[in-house]
């Protein structure tokens, strides 16, 4: 494998009365191609591939595979984030979904991080008046006075350049997905955030595909399938949703494409974890400033 793997990890926590930043850069951690003794193909196959219907941890959902994907567990993903594509470690999920077609490590390789949100059940009640071109516009702006501020404490910025692919949501299967592009002040290259959901009673699943601007084509092609084959199980489905006992998330459709927040008010949750390997970020959510979801629940 002829990766030159960079490292870039960015916890960004937002208040509701000032942006703040976190970051560190840790040690770059040892990819596959220079374990010793260890060829790509045997450290590959020290993975364990999952194939058919698989049911995620805890059960809350469940993956119908066609022949075209494998599964691989919360512990083979962490070991391919950290161990092939030289991120740091720590990242909980509930697992990776990997193309058969393309090896992981390769040039073009790519996967979608699988994991669960539950901030509560997310009414799409705004769905058919959400304005998704004005949605980008705050977001830009927003983002634009917010990197300011990362830039005066010596960060880089992480600028939304456009949609890649528009906000799509189904409301019969209660399914969406989007794309965005995004640019770091030190990055040559623009990269991909492709972004999957299913909402469910108490939370929504996040598929968030790891690849590059190039693969854009790719991902959208295997987006429906993607789609398709992921569902919560019995009990947990959105139809579920008992307004008597569940706790309702304080958002809806516009501020879960933006970022999504952990409350009206008070700190905000974690909104950006990145992820640099080579050409590809993780990018799960993305950092917005306090002033978009003020206006936002104000119209509200």
């Amino acid at each position: 494998m002829k990766h030159h793997l960079r490292q870039l990890f960015a916890a960004v926590a937002l208040s509701l009365a000032v942006p703040a930043l976190a970051a560190t850069s840790p040690t770059p951690a040892p990819t596959a191609s220079t374990q010793p003794h260890q060829t790509t193909e045997q450290w590959l196959a020290t993975l364990k591939q999952q194939h058919g219907n698989i049911t995620l941890p805890s059960g809350i959902a469940t993956l119908q595979l066609n022949d075209d994907f494998y599964y691989l567990s919360p512990a083979d993903t962490e070991r391919l984030l950290t161990e092939g594509w030289g991120n740091p470690p720590g990242h909980k999920t509930l697992g990776m979904i990997i193309p058969k077609a393309i090896s992981p490590l390769a040039d073009n390789g790519w996967g979608v991080i699988v994991s669960y949100k539950n901030d509560g059940h997310i009414s799409d009640d705004d769905a058919a008046k959400i304005d998704y071109a004005d949605l980008l516009k705050q977001m830009q702006a927003d983002d634009e006075e917010n990197n300011k501020e990362r830039r005066k404490q010596g960060y880089a910025g992480l600028s939304l350049l456009g949609w890649a692919e528009p906000p799509s949501y189904d409301q019969g299967s209660h399914k969406m997905y989007w794309a965005r592009e995004l640019k770091a002040d030190d990055a040559q290259q623009t990269t991909l955030n492709y972004s999957i959901r299913v909402l469910g009673r108490e939370g929504v699943l996040e598929l968030n595909a790891v690849a590059a601007m190039a693969d854009l084509q790719t991902i959208k092609q295997e987006t429906p399938k993607i789609l398709a084959f992921t569902n919560f199980t019995d009990g947990n489905r959105y139809a579920d949703y008992d307004s008597k006992t569940d706790k309702l998330a304080p958002y809806g459709l516009a501020a879960l494409v933006a970022g999504g927040i952990a409350a009206k008010a008070g700190l905000f949750a974690k909104i950006g974890v990145m992820l640099l390997a080579l050409k590809k970020f993780i990018v799960v959510g993305l950092v917005v400033v306090a002033g978009f979801f003020r206006k936002l629940f104000k119209r509200q």
